[in-house]
């Protein structure tokens, strides 16, 4: 079933395989994804789908020095000869739209205050260019002020669209902006967004819509974590994550995405998989950053129905050519931690696909 075909979207998809959206930081301060990044994600046009690393639709909500944007047109250019390069392999891609809340701080934004759903700051150390700071207070995000934000990843979607990719996939896990809302300690608010689980559910359910109705469902897709608690995120009251969740998910099922996207350390338990049977589509799995995916574990997940697709990182990052490699059960190459968030071509487009 892994190498079997799937429609997702308007898409059909040769495989059950999607490269997880994984940050590399290959784009200089501008942004600008260059011929390297192209030359990466064209390696591994054969996935059944390739999710891009998280693309800031403001500079506020930038987290790292050198990620990049879908902003300006010299980023929505950039991406246009990535997704140009992957289309012409035959290949398929996403582009993640991630705004990075309080998850960053002004030396990367350039200047620009953190916003976020409350004035709560993260208890952690942020890399800078500047060195090792602490995470500052961000700007706790006012009603007036909201429709703004989803207006970004609005028009960071329509960006997408522009620069050839095939949909967006919303970045609302991992502790970045969508995921804050979601999350009771990152979101303290008094008002209609805050408090309850339907009300920290309310931004992200507007939000998938407002992108829904800008570019189509079947060109949105969107990622959760619940109970992944990390970058300063607490939903350890597995009550009130089930029913925070349970919201968003009841919200989004009728608008027919093409997918949601799980990330979850029991992928098979009870409730990733009332998630899936509440959203009724094509359902995504990611065992998340614990343990590397396997193929016999990605076979199974697929295999015994509990998930469409399995979306993988470290595996897709050191075998361009992963999928031949587990449908043909060759060896794989080994991933290298220290070039995960480097720079150049080392780690990133000199990994060998596999030699008769």
């Amino acid at each position: 079933m892994l190498f079997s075909p799937l429609n997702l979207g308007e898409l059909e998809l040769p495989n059950r395989l999607v490269m997880a959206p994984l940050t590399r930081l290959r784009a200089g301060e501008a942004g600008v994804p260059g011929p390297l990044v192209a030359e990466h994600y064209r390696q591994r046009a054969s996935l059944g789908l390739i999710v891009s690393e998280g693309t800031f639709p403001t500079p506020a909500g930038r987290s790292y020095a050198g990620q990049p944007g879908i902003v300006t047109e010299e980023q929505v250019a950039g991406w246009k000869k990535v997704t140009d390069a992957v289309h012409a392999e035959g290949g398929r891609m996403f582009a993640q739209i991630m705004h990075g809340g309080r998850v960053s701080h002004p030396d990367i934004t350039g200047g620009l205050e953190l916003v976020a759903p409350s004035a709560v700051a993260i208890d952690g150390i942020v890399r800078t260019p500047q060195g090792k700071q602490p995470y500052p207070v961000p700007h706790a995000l006012t009603t007036d002020e909201l429709p703004m934000v989803i207006q970004e990843f609005v028009n960071a979607s329509l960006n997408a669209i522009e620069a050839g990719f095939d949909g967006v996939e919303l970045h609302s896990a991992n502790g970045y902006l969508l995921h804050e809302f979601l999350a009771p300690n990152s979101n303290v608010r008094d008002d209609s967004y805050g408090g309850s689980p339907e009300n920290r559910a309310r931004f992200v359910i507007e939000t998938v819509n407002a992108v829904v109705a800008a570019v189509g469902a079947n060109r949105v897709g969107i990622r959760i974590s619940p109970e992944h608690n990390v970058q300063g995120i607490a939903e350890t009251d597995a009550a009130d994550v089930r029913a925070t969740y349970e919201v968003l998910v009841d919200s989004i099922a009728p608008l027919n995405l093409a997918y949601l996207s799980i990330l979850h350390h029991e992928p098979t338990g009870e409730l990733v998989q009332d998630l899936r049977a509440r959203f009724g589509g094509t359902f995504l799995v990611n065992t998340g950053f614990g343990v590397i995916t396997t193929r016999d574990e990605a076979a199974s997940l697929v295999d015994a129905g509990h998930a469409d697709a399995v979306v993988v990182g470290r595996p897709a990052i050191a075998n361009p050519d992963l999928a031949r490699r587990w449908k043909e059960s060759l060896p794989l190459n080994e991933p290298d931690p220290s070039t995960f968030y480097a720079d150049g071509a080392e780690g990133y487009t000199d990994y060998p696909a596999y030699q008769n």
